[in-house]
C-alpha cells in the first residue's frame, strides 16, 4: 500500500555550461516508462488543481519555472512539499492523495506520467479515497 513514506524526490541530471544548464530526462532517470506528458501554467495564485488519486497511475511533478506547493496524503499522514527547482522531481506513486497550490507567477508545472489518461484510474472523491485505502 502506497504511503507519504514512499514519496521521494528524482534528481534530474543537469549538464552545467557558462552558456546556461541543461537538465536531462532520460529512461534511467524515472523508474517507470513515461506515456504522458503534460503541463500547467496560467494557473491563478489562489487556484488549486490536482484534488484525487490514482489507483494505477505513478507520476513525477516538476517546477520548471516557479514554485508551488503538492498537498499530500495517504489516509493516515499528510505532508506539503515545495517545488521550486526544475532539476528536481516528486514521485508520486498509485494510492496518494495530491493537491497542488500556491503556484507562484509564471509557474510551470510539468508532470511524468507512467500511463495515458484513463477517467477510470481517478479516485476524485475524498471519501472515496478513505474508503478504498480501507479496501486495499
Amino acid at each position: 500500500m502506497s504511503s507519504i513514506d514512499n514519496i521521494k524526490m528524482i534528481n534530474i541530471p543537469t549538464v552545467l555550461d557558462p552558456r546556461g544548464k541543461l537538465a536531462v530526462v532520460e529512461k534511467d532517470t524515472i523508474p517507470f516508462s513515461i506515456n504522458r506528458v503534460y503541463y500547467l501554467y496560467d494557473v491563478p495564485s489562489d487556484a488549486f488543481r490536482g484534488g484525487h488519486a490514482h489507483k494505477k497511475l505513478s507520476q513525477i511533478l516538476v517546477a520548471l519555472s516557479g514554485s508551488f506547493e503538492v498537498y499530500l496524503k495517504d489516509g493516515k499522514s499528510e505532508v506539503s512539499v515545495t517545488l521550486n527547482k526544475p532539476n528536481k522531481g516528486l514521485l508520486i506513486k498509485p494510492g496518494i492523495w495530491r493537491e497542488i497550490g500556491n503556484f507562484s507567477s509564471g509557474s510551470v508545472c510539468l508532470v511524468l506520467a507512467s500511463d495515458v489518461f484513463d477517467e477510470a484510474d481517478y479516485i476524485r472523491d475524498y471519501d472515496s479515497f478513505l474508503e478504498y485505502k480501507k479496501e486495499l
